[in-house]
């Protein structure tokens, strides 16, 4: 079955990496992003290989999600069976009580609303497609609280909790759901939730051999090459030196 994939956070980290993977694969891409000189870039890239459609949006921005969606042409609406909810950020890491209200926003916004936007425009493509496949990044912060952590791990909890739901309610409908649980990824990930502190975001990786983009779209690529009769639920992937959210081997 040819595969066409819908993916979110494209211009970076898990999203590009996914997306490089992909059209590696042949599969055809609808890439989306922010930032429309890092999609121009990348559509130029991977076209080589595949179909490449780029959409310019913020997945916190309800109308400009439906409307970039509806704006795809009839031949790619009807080609979409698979969706990448990759898009998602953490803002600061502080205590609960020396938290900024904007950083919790952010991080509702982005992590949850963002993912139920996207999914929800999205998947009536899936659905007249007959067949689909949804994977969504959560983290292991959405399995275990740590400190500082408070509602980035409140909001990957609710794509945990999503996934599932999304899983059982979509049974009927033969779309699959795959939750993917990444440890430690060192991406731009951690300057962003520093807040451009390059020295407090190379010490979260220091001593650690950490995971990386490739690492977890490889993850991905898994979970969606799958025959159609096989639905890989969920996954949690650690490097080697980490064994829970808080449980790291560093090397002197």
């Amino acid at each position: 079955m040819k595969k066409t994939a819908f993916i979110t956070g494209a211009t970076s980290g898990i999203g590009q990496a996914t997306a490089r993977l992909f059209a590696a694969q042949g599969i055809d891409l609808v890439l989306t992003g922010r930032r429309q000189e890092r999609l121009d870039a990348l559509k130029i890239e991977l076209s080589a290989q595949v179909k490449v459609e780029t959409l310019n949006f913020d997945v916190r921005d309800r109308a400009s999600v439906f409307a970039a969606v509806e704006s795809l042409s009839p031949e790619w609406k009807s080609a979409v069976n698979v969706l990448v909810n990759s898009a998602g950020n953490a803002h600061g890491r502080a205590s609960f009580q020396d938290a900024e209200l904007d950083d919790f926003e952010a991080m509702i916004d982005i992590n949850v609303k963002g993912l139920l936007y996207v999914s929800k425009a999205v998947l009536p493509l899936l659905l007249e497609n007959g067949h689909g496949h949804i994977v969504n990044l959560s983290s292991i912060a959405g399995k275990e609280v740590y400190p500082n952590g408070n509602v980035y791990c409140a909001s990957k909890s609710a794509v945990e909790a999503i996934s599932e739901a999304m899983r059982i309610d979509l049974l009927p409908e033969g779309v699959k759901v795959t939750n993917i649980a990444p440890g430690m990824v060192e991406t731009e990930f951690s300057l962003v939730r520093f807040k451009g502190d390059e020295a407090q975001a190379a010490a979260t990786y220091a001593g650690i051999t950490a995971l990386t983009a490739d690492d977890i779209a490889e993850s991905i690529y898994f979970a969606v090459s799958q025959p159609e009769h096989v639905q890989i639920a969920d996954l949690t992937i650690f490097p080697k030196a980490q064994a829970s959210a808080h449980d790291y081997k560093r090397e002197n």
